[in-house]
């Protein structure tokens, strides 16, 4: 964004250097703040401006603090009008969010913030609607409702705040996000705050902020790089080799490319038969199982992605913990590529090759070609001693069940979150991982320890107050 500040500033990390209202200063105090945190330091003084920002820091960081004094410091309680709205991803954030403000806003007379969120009766909500309150916390499909209901008016807002924007925008809530912020005036404040800055909140930031400010806490080693090392190995090896491989990296998520369709296709069967979790991806699949097998690795539910160069061409993969290259690529710029998809966000990467020792010239090539060395590593112990320490990358944490109605039913996430966390449903949102609706169906995660539980509510209980056929993806 040729507009957006990079900020790098080092002030005073005291709450008491804050332009703060006389009545917010005394509550820091009472509450024991002394020190702020960095995204609080580099944050408020910015928000105090009316600077619109995007804040990427981890969970636990104090981010909540840092949106809520800057709001609470402009808010005028003699108006019982909507004059912040702040969006979460589930109920239970929700209520975190507006305790805390709560909390910091105890002095001021008559303060009113109200919670939106699915699972919970419509009837108090409308009536305190019509009462009117200073600031509301909600879910996106929630929030979204009331507007269709006409119920909830957000013309006097000055402030939004999109808190763990990532989260909501992974859990399919950018159609509600995007109705959303567009019923707020266009004069007003707007803050996204998230763990990870995906392409997603980028585009959502160019369409509906101002010259944000992008303020950036890394952990205390910085922002870490990618790890680049190579193993020399024979075709005949690599399978093994490669098993041995996933047995010390045990990644959560993994992507590993070959150059060949036939290749994709047998590394997948021996992975499979070893007890990997992992899919293939090529371009003789049918495009209704290329979306099964994509939407599994999206939502976790398969940790390792076999893939052909060709078959990945333009997907967007976030947070991959290895690239490994089960082919070294024809070109250095299809290496450069491929590797791309780790060590995003601040995170660390690693990309792994397998070569052999006619490859030198090819290695020799890429590190030339990104100016970078590659660390070349010996494989501890061989193949079939590795497959017994360990169960590789076996069971992955999610389940993903299929049901049958999408967009064109007029599904949306936050009914599906509904149905599984609601009344009826009763299970905790954060069993609850991507929800995808397509056209004509849905596909959401589940933790795989309540996948069961989760399969039956959906069956027995009703979406939208319709019946829709719900089964496990295999």
């Amino acid at each position: 964004m040729s507009a957006r500040e990079q900020v790098k500033r080092r002030g005073s990390t005291d709450f008491g250097s804050l332009r703060l209202s006389p009545s917010l200063i005394q509550v820091v105090a009472e509450l024991g703040y002394e020190k702020m945190t960095p995204i609080q330091a580099q944050s408020i003084p910015l928000l105090l401006e009316g600077k619109d920002l995007v804040g990427q820091s981890k969970t636990g960081s104090g981010k909540t603090v840092a949106f809520s004094l800057p709001i609470l410091n402009s808010l005028r309680v003699d108006k019982r009008d909507i004059q912040a709205l702040i969006l979460c991803p589930t109920r239970e954030l929700c209520t975190q969010v507006a305790r805390e403000i709560r909390k910091l806003g105890r002095r001021l007379p008559g303060l009113q913030v109200l919670i939106l969120s699915g699972g919970q009766p419509m009837h108090p909500q409308l009536e305190a609607l019509r009462k009117g309150v200073h600031l509301v916390v909600g879910t996106p499909g929630r929030v979204r409702d009331h507007l269709q209901r006409g119920s909830l008016e957000l013309g006097a807002v000055r402030s939004v705040v999109l808190d763990e924007a990532d989260r909501m925008l992974d859990m399919g809530f950018q159609e509600d996000m995007e109705a959303i912020l567009k019923k707020v005036p266009e004069k007003r404040q707007m803050l996204f705050f998230s763990a990870t800055y995906p392409r997603s909140i980028d585009s959502m930031s160019r369409a509906y902020q101002h010259a944000p400010v992008r303020v950036t806490i890394e952990d205390e080693d910085g922002k870490l790089s990618i790890r680049q090392v190579s193993y020399e190995s024979t075709p005949e090896e690599k399978p093994e080799a490669l098993l041995w491989l996933l047995n010390q990296h045990k990644p959560e998520s993994a992507i590993v490319f070959c150059n060949l369709k036939a290749t994709v296709t047998e590394l997948a069967y021996a992975l499979a038969r070893e007890g990997v979790s992992c899919a293939a991806l090529h371009g003789d699949l049918e495009q209704s199982e290329r979306d099964r097998v994509m939407a599994k690795f999206r939502n976790h539910s398969t940790r390792v992605l076999i893939a052909t160069d060709v078959a990945a061409r333009g997907i967007d993969l976030e947070n991959l913990d290895v690239v490994f290259n089960y082919d070294l690529p024809a070109k250095p710029d299809i290496y450069v590529h491929r590797i791309g998809r780790t060590g995003r966000a601040g995170k660390s990467g690693v990309a792994v090759s397998l070569a052999g020792v006619r490859e030198k010239s090819k290695l020799q090539a890429i590190e030339k070609f990104t100016g970078t060395p590659i660390a070349t590593q010996t494989l501890g112990r061989s193949g079939e001693r590795a497959k017994k320490e360990g169960d590789a990358v076996a069971g992955a944490k999610m389940a993903t069940l299929y049901i049958s109605g999408g967009r064109k039913d007029k599904m949306r996430p936050g009914d599906i979150l509904g149905a599984l966390t609601g009344e009826a449903g009763g299970l905790e949102a954060s069993k609850v991982g991507k929800i995808e609706i397509h056209d004509r169906f849905s596909y959401v995660a589940v933790s795989k320890e309540i996948a069961h539980l989760a399969l039956q509510r959906l069956r027995d209980g009703r979406i939208k107050g319709r019946k829709f056929r719900v089964e496990p993806v295999r």
